[in-house]
């Protein structure tokens, strides 16, 4: 069990000629720490799983920039529409630069095969009981990709707003994507995950019309918690706001040190 967020064992991707990636698991090398041992000891095994995670972060942020791979790691709520948004981003960019995709589900490759159709190599990574991708896992799922120079990797994480704010995997930016069927309170509940991310997509916009969501509001939380961070507000299904949001994705793999 992890003593970080209470999930099972660490899992690993093999990936099979038809680009499907499964895993195998073991168990995390650290002990579980139980309620009743102590707040310290709890605290001093957290530590000790983000370090460790930490330190494969690095590596594999180390491997994308000696081969100009820019990595986005997109989070979100189930059903947010993270799989739809990176379709809509593949068949719009997909020509002009090498992609892969990394999918991360706790069962089934159903999203993979999704990306799969958009003609994009894919590894689906099934977490099991894991509520979150880790950097090990993303290592090796990379290994198995092996992704060329200049690509842009796509990592869409487990849908889940808690864990996957913790765990660095390497990544050049978190993508936190928040669908106009939740509410507009999200970034005041999930403040971790907003502060942590580095642009954000309002999903969905073009269900408005049908919605009582304050845009505005929204907006307004998200700037209370991470004043900084960039929104994209977008539709896939009407194509609202994808072209400034498939342009900016293509801008950071133009802008990826040589």
């Amino acid at each position: 069990m992890c003593a970080t967020c209470g999930c099972g064992t660490t899992e690993h991707v093999h990936e099979h000629g038809d680009g499907t990636g499964h895993v195998h698991e073991h168990e995390h090398e650290h002990e579980h720490a139980h309620g009743y041992e102590g707040d310290y000891r709890i605290v001093t095994l957290e530590q000790d799983v983000l370090a460790k995670n930490d330190r494969v972060a690095a590596r594999n942020r180390a491997l994308f920039g000696a081969r100009r791979i820019a990595a986005f790691n997109f989070t979100s709520a189930p059903g947010a529409g993270k799989t739809t948004l990176l379709e809509a981003l593949i068949k719009q960019v997909g020509g002009r630069f090498p992609l892969a995709v990394i999918e991360g589900d706790q069962e089934t490759a159903r999203d993979a095969d999704r990306i799969r159709s958009t003609g994009a190599p894919v590894v689906q990574i099934n977490t099991r009981t894991g509520c979150h991708l880790d950097a090990q896992m993303v290592n090796a799922a990379v290994t198995a990709l092996d992704p060329p120079r200049g690509a842009l990797l796509l990592i869409e994480n487990v849908g889940n707003l808690v864990c996957p704010a913790l765990f660095d995997l390497g990544e050049r930016a978190k993508a936190v994507i928040l669908s106009v069927t939740e509410g507009e309170d999200k970034p005041l509940k999930y403040p971790h995950m907003f502060r942590a991310a580095g642009i954000a997509i309002l999903s969905k916009v073009d269900l408005l019309p049908h919605l009582d969501f304050d845009v505005d509001e929204c907006l307004s939380n998200i700037r209370r918690v991470n004043p900084t961070l960039r929104v994209f507000q977008v539709s896939t299904k009407k194509g609202i706001g994808l072209p400034a949001f498939c342009d900016y994705m293509a801008s950071q793999v133009a802008m990826t040190p040589a």
